[in-house]
């Protein structure tokens, strides 16, 4: 099932679009992307990446006894297939995306996508971890009609990747033609803002015209202000994959009527129970808007960057058999990837308990690697691992300690 797994062909075209965007910032000098939030969203989509394996497991186990004992059809897989099951995924996501943001508990699991306060490819990053395994709670139906579920796997993957296109401000309105049948970056722009007038627009990935034909398409007109109104205040990715079922977890504990504790999970985003204080909705414009920009440790850009580059190799050890891992060695990978991005959190915040967290990791994760991989003999390898870990421990006590200088971010 290994050979099978999209994204790990999608992720480095993924990092050509990145690298792209980022010389294009510095050629046309637009401030676009803010560091902190840049390695935040990567570090959220590192951390998403190791859900993935469950989700394939998921697709090939349920989807295909679906596919073997329900299906209507046997479609084989060919050009005009493949664009009828593009298609199929296109409007079946359209739903799946509108009911999330109608829906609270699946609002709770859209949500963390949208926290996210600027609009680039480090924002389609930004993904959730329980979003990817509700997606596919809806996509069985085209194993229904007869698509095998490895094609529907692959073709989910791939327009997945059309949607990370759309997350930019570089490309404005397309030719009007273009703007009317397919989803542009204009239209996704719309459906990140948080002003009023684009809450809740704009759901189409592929095909803008679901959003014409059910009523939520929306131009993009006035300047988009990007978030959501209840935004985690953090970098650190649990929280921000969990903040809103905390957020209705609270709702639940307060609510004074049993019945609005049970409902309250699945009444449409924004009801609250009966006996609490009811909130109107801000006017949240570019000029209004506070966005979340905590102090920072100084001296910490370098070592992020060190930290980006290897949190993206352990994760293709996670994720593929780059490196030949067991399945038990894979899950203590992921473990050590999403204790990795959490201290990126407690970096980006100047966490007072960072210091110590880190450097435990490095030597957990230094240890780790030279075990799975078997390098016990002198080598070139064995070096770069110890020289590496020597640095990181060296940086983190010069630079992370809670006393360290914090530098302002903007």
């Amino acid at each position: 099932m290994q050979e099978t797994n999209v994204y790990f062909y999608i992720t480095p075209i993924a990092l050509i679009f990145i690298l792209l965007e980022i010389a294009a910032c510095f050629v046309f000098k637009r401030k676009l992307i803010t560091f902190n939030e840049a390695v935040a969203n990567f570090g959220t989509q590192l951390g998403n990446q190791t859900t993935n394996i469950l989700v394939m497991v998921g697709v090939f186990f349920v989807y295909g006894y679906l596919w073997e004992n329900f299906r209507i059809f046997t479609i084989p897989i060919n050009w005009w297939s493949s664009i009828l099951l593009l298609l199929g995924v296109d409007f079946v996501f359209y739903w799946v995306h509108r009911w999330g943001h109608e829906i609270n508990i699946l609002w709770a699991a859209h949500s963390p996508h949208h926290s996210a306060e600027e609009m680039n490819f480090f924002v389609a990053l930004r993904a959730s971890v329980t979003q990817r395994l509700c997606s596919f709670l809806f996509f069985w139906v085209l194993t229904i009609i007869g698509f095998q579920p490895v094609h529907i796997y692959t073709v989910v993957g791939i327009h997945l990747f059309i949607a990370f296109l759309h997350h930019t401000e570089f490309i404005p309105k397309l030719w009007r033609p273009v703007e009317f049948l397919f989803t542009t970056p204009s239209h996704h722009r719309v459906h990140h803002g948080v002003n009023l007038v684009y809450l809740d627009k704009n759901y189409g990935e592929f095909l803008i015209i679901w959003d014409r034909m059910f009523g939520t398409f929306e131009e993009e007109n006035e300047k988009v202000a990007y978030g959501i109104l209840d935004h985690p205040q953090t970098w650190n990715p649990i929280i921000i994959n969990f903040h809103f079922y905390i957020v209705l977890w609270k709702y639940a504990a307060r609510a004074p009527f049993w019945w609005d504790k049970i409902r309250i999970w699945f009444m449409p985003a924004g009801w609250i129970p009966r006996g609490l204080p009811q909130k109107e909705l801000p006017n949240v414009t570019t000029e209004n808007q506070v966005k979340f920009r905590p102090e920072m440790f100084a001296n910490s850009k370098i070592y992020l960057i060190l930290q980006v580059v290897l949190g993206i190799a352990l994760m293709l050890g996670v994720i593929s058999n780059t490196f030949r891992w067991t399945t038990g060695e894979k899950w203590l990978g992921a473990f050590l990837l999403w204790w990795q991005i959490i201290n990126w959190s407690g970096i980006l915040e100047a966490k007072s308990w960072v210091w110590i967290s880190e450097n435990l990791r490095v030597v957990a994760t230094a240890f780790a690697v030279i075990v799975f991989n078997e390098i016990y003999q002198p080598s070139a390898v064995l070096f770069g691992i110890l020289a590496i870990t020597v640095f990181c421990i060296f940086w983190t006590l010069a630079y992370f300690r809670p006393n360290s200088p914090k530098l302002a971010t903007v």
